[in-house]
């Protein structure tokens, strides 16, 4: 429940209003999350005018601005193939031009396919007020905590990276029960991640190669069980989509 709203003009400002120890107050980007019915008193701090939705190319990475939204990113023209279909399947059409990227992670179960997909990506979020880095495997455990009285003010993607989504779901509209994200540097570095369980995707394998993702994926999903699935279906599964994952980094004409 929103019993105060606030529209700061400086990042200075928004972050004394986080900062208050007297009530729970939080970010509010595109607002998907926070205006979900909640019996919890917050107070809400609007930062769309904080020019914190700026995307842009530095190098072989991309800065995507805490507030840009998920049609935004949708719309930049360079990023790793096989990426823009994954942010069209987080999110509807509508939804997109409202959910802001920082929104997303920050508020993600482990059925997201975009932080899957961002977590193999290795993505690293800049937070404040310390001006301080986090990769997004070690934000995503601790949110609650690493985030309190903080704010995102950019996520970093890597532009030079081969990257790979499988997934499979119930229906085509659902969001997934198994998925698999993978990506591949020039170095030959390669990072495997899960997702369709849980509280957060999980990461399975940040390598030098990517002999035993198969094995590594279908491992992570040994107490996986919920309505959706038993566990045994996520094993067998993921070391399927695992190694179709790694054969498209490896022969990019099989995607």
């Amino acid at each position: 429940m929103i019993v105060e709203y606030h529209r700061p003009q400086s990042l200075d400002e928004a972050l004394k209003l986080l900062a208050r120890p007297e009530m729970t107050t939080i970010p509010l980007g595109g607002g998907t999350v926070v205006n979900q019915p909640s019996l919890e008193p917050v107070a809400v701090v609007d930062l769309q005018s904080l020019g914190l939705n700026v995307i842009e190319q530095r190098g072989k990475e991309l800065v995507v601005g805490a507030t840009a939204t998920l049609q935004s990113l949708l719309d930049v023209p360079y990023l790793p193939a096989g990426l823009p279909a994954v942010i069209e399947y987080e999110a509807t059409y509508n939804l997109r031009q409202i959910a802001t990227l920082a929104g997303a992670l920050v508020a993600a179960d482990g059925r997201s396919p975009l932080t899957t997909a961002l977590l193999a990506l290795d993505a690293q979020l800049a937070l404040l007020p310390e001006n301080t880095t986090i990769s997004l495997g070690d934000l995503l455990p601790v949110r609650r905590e690493r985030l309190r009285a903080r704010l995102v003010s950019s996520i970093t993607l890597p532009l030079n990276a081969n990257f790979d989504f499988q997934y499979v779901a119930r229906t085509p509209a659902d969001l997934p029960i198994v998925c698999v994200a993978a990506a591949r540097w020039p170095s030959g570095r390669t990072r495997l991640a899960i997702g369709g369980y849980g509280a957060a995707p999980v990461l399975v394998m940040d390598g030098p190669e990517s002999a035993g993702a198969d094995i590594a994926a279908s491992n992570a999903y040994e107490q996986a069980q919920d309505q959706w699935a038993s566990a045994e279906y996520r094993k067998e599964i993921a070391g399927i989509l695992a190694k179709r994952c790694i054969n498209s980094l490896s022969d990019p004409d099989t995607r």
